[in-house]
């Protein structure tokens, strides 16, 4: 009888793990399936080969993968997993290193360099309503990017100036550079003696656009550089506006920023760029107020297209969580 028991027992232990293993393989399937569509966020198109959509569902699942590790992560006292090369967060009020990593290793910048050239247009009190004309020379032959500005559009130099801070409009920026007095060559020279006079030692700039990868700084010298572009309540204005309508020529064209973190009702944002080059990865430069902290955050090389505000927000969400225990201490 007893003998008759145990073999009972072993049979309904066997045939609950053949059962169970369906079910817990169905189980991960479907998650695996919500995972891939959650990172899509909407199908894949009809005519997507099967090869080239088996990568993308693997690419969807690491990625997805990857960022919640770091949300868990960012929540562990003393830890923040930050996924940005190098990173600088600075205390304006303190000037202390809130956070640092590899702060001065010097990388290409791309687009960052476009807060250096609206401020050398600012310095030299230019005309902000002199129209100025997009032309040939202002085509990017270096990295054949694509621009919404056809050659012959004119603008005022203050919309040049707003393009290129919020939308990251590189004909823009580089007609600003062209339409400086003493054509490119001065301005360029102007950009690095502004470089020298900020204290940007490890800093060089090429030209106004940051397409050049020899346009390079550290997250040192660019906390500099951003703590200065705060000053100009141009660039406070314009690298913070959502987006804006604009009459080119005649014809009416809506323009958007290119950092998503500006709309959002949860940021106070005084100043804003991004970047991005293959050579220097996504780039992201704030000054903002963080749990009640005046801050600049320097964010260079993530790889991935929303990692740098991906960086940011585990900073912010850091930063507020740790702030919590003083506060309920002094309460």
């Amino acid at each position: 009888m007893k003998k008759q028991l145990q073999m009972a027992l072993l049979m309904g232990a066997l045939l609950g793990l053949g059962f169970n293993a369906p079910a817990q393989a169905a189980k991960k399937a479907h998650h695996g399936k919500t995972a891939v569509k959650k990172a899509h966020g909407k199908k894949a198109p009809a005519h997507a080969g099967a090869t080239r959509a088996g990568k993308h569902t693997v690419a969807a699942l690491d990625a997805r993968k990857h960022v919640h590790k770091a949300a868990l992560q960012d929540w562990e006292p003393g830890r923040l997993a930050l996924y940005s090369a190098s990173a600088l967060v600075i205390d304006q009020t303190t000037g202390q290193a809130i956070v640092d990593k590899h702060s001065d290793v010097v990388t290409p910048i791309a687009s960052i360099s476009k807060l250096m050239t609206a401020m050398v247009v600012l310095d030299a009190r230019l005309d902000l309503q002199e129209v100025i004309a997009i032309g040939e020379e202002d085509v990017d032959g270096l990295k054949g990017t694509r621009s919404r500005l056809p050659v012959g559009t004119t603008m005022t130099r203050e919309t040049a100036m707003l393009l290129a801070l919020m939308s990251s409009e590189n004909r823009a920026a580089h007609a600003l550079g062209r339409h400086y007095p003493g054509g490119m060559p001065a301005f360029v020279a102007a950009m690095n003696q502004k470089a020298r006079a900020l204290g940007m030692n490890s800093s060089n700039f090429e030209e106004p656009t940051g397409l050049s990868s020899n346009n390079v700084s550290t997250a040192n010298d660019l906390a500099k550089m951003v703590m200065a572009a705060a000053r100009y309540p141009e660039i406070r204005n314009f690298s913070t506006t959502a987006g804006a309508r604009i009459d080119l020529n005649g014809r009416l064209r809506d323009f958007n920023t290119t950092n998503p973190l500006v709309k959002s009702d949860q940021w106070e944002i005084g100043v804003s760029k991004t970047g991005y080059i293959s050579e220097a990865g996504r780039c992201l430069v704030m000054q903002a107020r963080v749990a009640d902290k005046p801050v600049v955050i320097v964010l260079l090389d993530s790889v991935g297209k929303m990692t740098r505000v991906g960086d940011a927000n585990r900073i912010k969400r850091w930063m507020e969580s740790a702030s919590l225990p003083h506060e309920r201490k002094s309460a």
